[in-house]
């Protein structure tokens, strides 16, 4: 099967908040002379967990509820390579979830071109953290993460999936 993707405007993309701000550090850059392959994998991770954290999974949810999520796939694709010093920003679309998964997906700019670098896309499970299982989302972040849904639905353009991804496939 061929899949084919549009790649959301830079206009687009700054529709949506950053969940991330940042710039590629020294210690980010590899024998190749750029951002190596696992700084994406951070500031994806870092961006979609400040979501996480909206809808009320954050470290006193973990501690108290004994719930979190736990990545089950992510799927990466790099657009463009970033070097020393470019400003970076991540926004992230909540794109949908089902009773124990949820799907994002982080786009992350290179603010020094204004152009989307790398798509970050991710599966997260809801577990309970004693079982290290999946259980469903509690009603009160069903219902915050439903309204991050909700507003990504608002946007005229699609995301940028692999296709693959989501809670259909979990």
């Amino acid at each position: 099967m061929v899949m084919t993707r549009t790649t959301p405007s830079t206009d687009e993309i700054l529709q949506i908040e950053p969940a991330w701000k940042d710039e590629v550090h020294p210690d980010w850059i590899d024998v190749n002379g750029h951002m190596n392959i696992r700084h994406y994998v951070d500031l994806g991770g870092h961006s979609t967990d400040q979501v996480c954290r909206a809808t009320g999974i954050d470290d006193d949810y973990r501690a108290e509820r004994r719930m979190g999520v736990f990545t089950a796939e992510q799927h990466l694709t790099y657009l463009q390579e970033m070097q020393l010093g470019t400003p970076i920003t991540v926004h992230v679309r909540t794109l949908e979830r089902s009773a124990k998964v949820g799907h994002m997906v982080a786009l992350i700019m290179d603010r020094r071109k204004d152009r989307l670098a790398c798509i970050f896309e991710t599966v997260l499970v809801h577990v309970n953290m004693d079982t290290r299982r999946g259980v469903e989302f509690p009603e009160d972040v069903a219902a915050a993460y439903d309204r991050l849904v909700e507003q990504d639905l608002a946007l005229d353009w699609p995301a940028p999936t692999c296709g693959i991804l989501g809670p259909r496939a979990r």
